[in-house]
């Protein structure tokens, strides 16, 4: 599900070798709280410009997500891309400047310039490029609809189409795009749905090994 306006009502058919069972299960939206945020006057009304690019940028990204790599990549348990304390968790609507502008897909780590960051995983890289919200960014296909985020860095350290073990260094922490200061933004897509990164990590690793984050 989508961490903000949920299905209400959600049905799932149920398999088995010898029957099928209808489950219906019934969804509100989180209670997350709010974030004022000060940043450049442009990153919250951006030219038609930068709208555009801006437009383009989601569009690529979203073409990437729609992409479904029919097998795993993964090795071995998810980890966190750095060790740190998080400054912002995942789902909190974002006021920007006095403006609801969006809500927060990932979580924030407390970084300073430089940081090095590390993959979550091992997978193949599918976006490593400069944006406008989201600054130097770099996305990695795990495989089976799961891909991860690795937002506002100083300098991209891998490329489009790189094999990325889990734990490589992939860049450097930064603040570049929309901040308000130096951090690493990490997120988790599964099935082109954006979702908590931390709780994710959590349940992948409870459910196919027992290595802590």
């Amino acid at each position: 599900l989508p961490y903000k306006n949920p299905t209400k009502k959600n049905i799932i058919k149920a398999i088995y070798t010898n029957k099928e069972q209808i489950y219906t299960i019934n969804s509100l939206e989180g209670a997350y709280k709010k974030e004022f945020i000060q940043v450049a006057p442009n990153k919250v009304f951006p030219s038609k410009e930068k709208q555009k690019q801006i437009a383009n940028e989601f569009k690529e990204a979203s073409l990437i997500y729609a992409n479904y790599t029919p097998n795993t990549l993964i090795k071995t348990n998810f980890q966190k891309p750095l060790d740190s304390f998080i400054t912002s968790s995942f789902g909190k609507a974002r006021i920007f400047n006095d403006k609801l502008a969006s809500y927060h897909s990932g979580t924030d780590f407390r970084a300073k310039i430089g940081t090095k960051i590390k993959a979550a995983n091992s997978g193949i890289v599918k976006l490593a490029k400069n944006r406008y919200y989201a600054g130097n960014s770099i996305i990695i296909d795990h495989g089976y609809g799961v891909y991860s985020q690795y937002y506002h860095l100083s300098k991209i350290l891998v490329k489009t189409g790189d094999k990325i073990e889990k734990g490589q260094i992939i860049g450097l922490s930064g603040d570049s795009g929309r901040v308000n200061g130096p951090h690493l933004h990490f997120g988790i897509i599964v099935n082109q749905k954006q979702v908590d990164p931390i709780d994710f990590i959590q349940k992948y690793n409870a459910l196919f090994g027992n290595e802590k984050i």
